[in-house]
């Protein structure tokens, strides 16, 4: 098999499994269904796949979605994971129908480690650190949402915060310049897997090119394997894809979110 091949099989064997969510406060099961709730007042939608359903079937699996997310008052947006390399017929327009809005395209990016770990150390004048405190991650939630042109969302910081109390071993990065936070992410080591997943990599626009997000990848990478992780998957938007492209990983499809807020 090819890379790719391989690794989008072990993706689809290793990931698309409880251990997607480790964060999850509830998980509830429908059919194929994954129905997630997180803190925050967030909802998730995930499978393995769709058990072959056709176009009629998919319309009632997102309408049982729909009416148990509704059901909690908690929750106030729902993101529906797609992935390209799923049979889904009729999906789009169900979701569409249902209030769903489709995001951006990101490209799924696998490949070892090792490949990251060596991607560079932090150019002169920049630190890179993990942090811990509540002050660390309320401004590292902060700089990302400004990274990614969105209002600040302090709810995003404290399910950040949760997670941190709950020990399930994500680990937030940032890099600074001047005292200044410009760029973070976060790591994610996905238990009884060989996978670590790197989220949430943004720069401030006026750091952007100098190797600052690439130091900042490279420290994860370094510190998923001191954990004994072997491979990295990345879901990626195409300022990152280049980078990790260039360091040996593939793309092996894309996912797309479709979210509905209320």
């Amino acid at each position: 098999m090819t890379d790719a091949t391989s690794y989008l099989q072990a993706y689809d064997e290793q990931l698309r499994t409880d251990a997607e969510t480790p964060s999850a406060l509830a998980v509830t099961r429908h059919g194929p269904l994954r129905l997630v709730t997180f803190a925050g007042g967030r909802g998730f939608v995930t499978y393995r796949d769709l058990g072959g359903a056709d176009a009629e079937a998919v319309r009632a699996l997102v309408a049982a979605a729909v009416e148990h997310f509704d059901a909690d008052a908690e929750i106030t947006r729902v993101e529906w994971k797609t992935r390209g390399h799923d049979r889904a017929p009729g999906l789009h327009d169900a979701l569409v129908a249902s209030g769903f809005e489709p995001g951006e395209p990101e490209s799924i990016m696998i490949g070892p480690l090792t490949a990251l770990a060596g991607l560079g150390d932090a150019p002169e004048g920049v630190t890179v650190r993990r942090v811990t405190t509540e002050a660390d991650v309320r401004a590292m939630s902060a700089m990302v949402d400004e990274a990614f042109g969105e209002a600040v969302d302090a709810r995003m910081a404290d399910a950040l915060l949760s997670r941190l109390a709950r020990g399930d071993g994500m680990e937030l990065w940032v890099a600074e310049v001047d005292g200044r936070m410009v760029c973070g992410g976060r790591l994610e080591p996905v238990p009884g897997t060989d996978f670590v997943g790197i989220w949430g990599g943004a720069t401030l626009e006026a750091y952007r090119h100098r190797g600052i997000y690439r130091a900042l990848t490279a420290a994860r990478a370094r510190s998923a394997l001191a954990q004994g992780k072997a491979l990295v998957h990345s879901d990626s938007t195409d300022d990152s894809r280049p980078i990790l492209e260039r360091s040996g990983l593939v793309a092996v499809s894309t996912t797309t979110p479709y979210d509905r807020t209320r």
